[in-house]
């Protein structure tokens, strides 16, 4: 049993009120929040006045495109993907997705994410590795035209709803541009029969969304109601040319808009209407995207984006409250995930927490520790990772883990995929 005191908690269960109280953690479970809980620990951590805090969820990455950081930058979205990265997708295997995915676990560790939503391809060995790293995976599918069926999807979906604790599954495609719509029928279908939510990328870029509406005299987000992609819910990742009947569709049927704000910014794509989507009441989360196309997996690096680009899209400088942010990229980003016993600290929640330092400089002075984390907040002020009730991350060390392994695989096959 571990013994959180002498901090600042952070649970969410009452908006962004911090108490003293002290958080017990047994297994994988938080089992006390309060005082003077009379148990024995068996390892006591003192906060020394830091923050105990729900860990960050990243809605939306691929996280095994670890090996193309930096290897197609400066480019727009369509030439960076066609020209760039499906051909060198093309040369990875199940092995390769294997390595280049605990690099992305060691990156999300740094900066407080506990769980990733992740499309990519070889689900078998993204959970393999997840598994193996004690780190919790989302998956959903990259569906299109040249990769996966349905029928490959629908026994992702059961395998990997029944695989390990640390590993779920969700029903997805690729995006409207890259699939048919047999195949958008077909994921509809399944849909149906689960009766469970669907994630796509969707709306990312203008030309994307022109595209659409001449293939099918509609936007992406109607199609997608049209075929009944959205009748139990699910994400849309980026989000961000969407129109008023686009969010309308959005707040009816539950659809979450997961923001991507580093990268639709590298890309030139756009920026979301985050601001308007509050305002309409629409469910928001955040994710990073992949390491090819943003370059980081810094949750700090995100939020502070999606604040700064909202003012000045708005240009009002009291546009989008920080606090509104922060409780995306942790309770919005969870629930966007399916995640709803990690949203808060609570107890029968499970154990996926974060320590931030408040004793480093960019958090002093004390005034609004929660604003704070959004405007000033960095990956430096990562104290430790928490997940499943296992520190994995602690004082900038990972624990248990062979880094420098991790990292020559990396570049070995990096090194091959270039050749």
């Amino acid at each position: 049993m571990i013994r959180f005191y002498n901090g600042r908690v952070l649970s969410f269960k009452n908006g962004t009120e911090i108490t003293d109280d002290e958080v017990w953690v047994d297994g994988s479970k938080i089992v006390y929040v309060g005082k003077n809980f009379d148990k024995k620990a068996d390892r006591e951590i003192n906060l020394n006045g830091n923050l105990l805090m729900p860990s960050f969820k990243n809605a939306h990455t691929h996280s095994a495109m670890t090996f193309a950081r930096s290897l197609a930058d400066d480019l727009p979205l369509q030439p960076w993907l066609y020209d760039m990265i499906f051909p060198m997708e093309a040369k990875l295997t199940g092995e390769d997705i294997y390595h280049l995915s605990k690099l992305a676990f060691l990156e999300y560790l740094t900066s407080g994410i506990s769980a990733c939503f992740d499309m990519y391809y070889f689900p078998e060995d993204m959970a393999r590795a997840s598994v193996d790293f004690g780190f919790r995976t989302v998956m959903t599918c990259g569906l299109n035209n040249f990769k996966e069926s349905i029928e490959k999807l629908e026994e992702y979906y059961n395998t990997f709803n029944n695989y390990n604790e640390l590993i779920s599954y969700r029903l997805g495609f690729h995006a409207e541009y890259t699939t048919s719509r047999a195949l958008l029928e077909g994921v509809s279908a399944l849909a149906q029969k689960y009766k469970t939510p669907v994630f796509m990328h969707s709306s990312e870029t203008e030309s994307e969304v022109k595209e659409c509406i001449e293939r099918y005299g509609k936007t992406p987000t109607a199609l997608f109601d049209e075929l009944g992609l959205f009748n139990y819910g699910g994400g849309a990742y980026h989000s961000v040319w969407v129109n008023d009947n686009d969010l309308e569709i959005y707040k009816k049927q539950g659809v979450y808009a997961v923001i991507n704000a580093g990268s639709n910014s590298k890309l030139a794509s756009g920026i979301a209407p985050v601001s308007k989507m509050i305002d309409k009441g629409i469910k928001l989360a955040v994710g990073t995207d992949g390491p090819s196309s943003n370059n980081a997996l810094d949750m700090f690096r995100e939020m502070y984006l999606i604040a700064a680009t909202q003012k000045l899209n708005d240009k009002d400088a009291a546009s989008t409250d920080a606090n509104k942010i922060l409780k995306m990229a942790t309770v919005g980003s969870a629930k966007c995930m399916g995640l709803d016993n990690c949203d808060s600290i609570d107890e029968g929640k499970t154990a996926d927490l974060i320590v931030l330092d408040l004793n480093r400089p960019n958090m002093q002075p004390i005034n609004n520790i929660t604003k704070n984390i959004v405007y000033s907040g960095s990956k430096e002020n990562v104290k430790l990772t928490m997940i499943n009730g296992r520190i994995l991350y602690e004082n900038g060390e990972f624990v248990g883990v062979d880094t420098e392994e991790i990292y020559r695989n990396a570049q070995k096959i990096t090194d091959r995929i270039k050749g």
